[in-house]
């Protein structure tokens, strides 16, 4: 579906499941700029924290974008929209800056006048962190994406949402993302041979589902009592490479290995539901894993929509 003003105008906000693994990011990127952004955009703000996935979103919603915070981009200085003459019809139309990376280098009021001049020179500039920003620019963004345990965008006007609000969302439900990530890793790695992580997967509030089209045979307790002895040893998780994270000594396959918590200490009350549930839509057969607690016992209540706690 592509973008239509009609359709936004009577939208506050919409909410995504932020997908783990790399390639899920970037197609979920895809889509929302298909079906949100507007021709006329001139400052997209995007908030999330480190590891969040923001650089995938990004380079999902616009396809070739130079970053100049990534490990290739780094070396691009000074940031060039800073020296571009925004009158040469041949400069670039999209810049990209990571104001929380940008600030190490240049004073927050020249970057907000530089944001501020790219706009009223028609240009269109994605601003990482751009609660950050947003006190010194006096208005807010065309665009708004927040990156949490879900995917917020919104299209604010004079009344709101301001980016405080949505930095306040995303920055506090991301913790179970990452520990999501780290615990669906670790089942996969103790279901043993057979099991791949690139497999079918799906989405739950404060967990995480894995889907197989047979039934796996494997035992949901002793695979439980494996993970949550893994938990208890506080393994500490760290980046391997593109396609592995370490944790502890071991080297696990993993489709996102910048989203994990430091440490497997920090998973909090872990549990898997015990059974195979089968979704009706697609018959697969689904490995259900949970975090928190006074969950509901009834598989079809676990995504409930509390509107007064997403907006507090």
């Amino acid at each position: 579906m592509a973008y239509s003003k009609q359709m936004q105008e009577g939208n506050l906000y919409s909410f995504y499941f932020a997908p783990r693994g790399n390639r899920r990011m970037a197609d979920l990127g895809m889509q929302l700029s298909q079906m949100y952004l507007s021709p006329f955009d001139h400052i997209i703000g995007i908030i999330g924290d480190a590891g969040a996935g923001k650089s995938l979103l990004i380079k999902g919603m616009f396809p070739g974008i130079d970053l100049t915070n990534d490990d290739e981009g780094v070396n691009i200085r000074p940031l060039p929209l800073l020296h571009e003459d925004l009158t040469d019809p041949f400069s670039p139309h999209t810049y990209h800056l990571d104001i929380r990376f940008e600030s190490a280098f240049t004073q927050m009021h020249v970057l907000a006048d530089t944001i501020l001049d790219a706009a009223n020179h028609g240009k269109q500039v994605i601003v990482e962190h751009f609660d950050l920003i947003y006190p010194m620019l006096h208005r807010n963004a065309d665009l708004l994406v927040g990156i949490g345990e879900e995917i917020i965008i919104t299209r604010p006007n004079m009344f709101g949402p301001l980016p405080e609000n949505i930095a306040n969302i995303v920055h506090k439900s991301v913790k179970y993302r990452k520990m999501a990530h780290t615990l669906e890793d670790l089942c996969v790695y103790y279901m043993g041979d057979g099991f791949a992580q690139d497999g079918p997967r799906s989405d739950v509030r404060h967990g995480f589902v894995l889907e197989f089209e047979e039934k796996p045979d494997v035992d949901l307790y002793e695979l439980e009592k494996k993970v949550k002895d893994a938990v208890k040893q506080d393994l500490s998780v760290s980046y391997y490479d593109e396609n592995h994270v370490q944790i502890g000594e071991m080297v696990l396959e993993c489709l996102g290995p910048r989203m994990h918590v430091s440490s497997t200490g920090k998973i909090e009350d872990f549990t898997l539901v015990k059974d195979y549930p089968i979704d009706p839509r697609t018959g697969y057969y689904m490995l259900v894993g949970l975090i928190g607690k006074h969950r509901s016992e009834d598989l079809s209540d676990f995504n409930r929509i509390d509107v007064k706690r997403q907006l507090s």
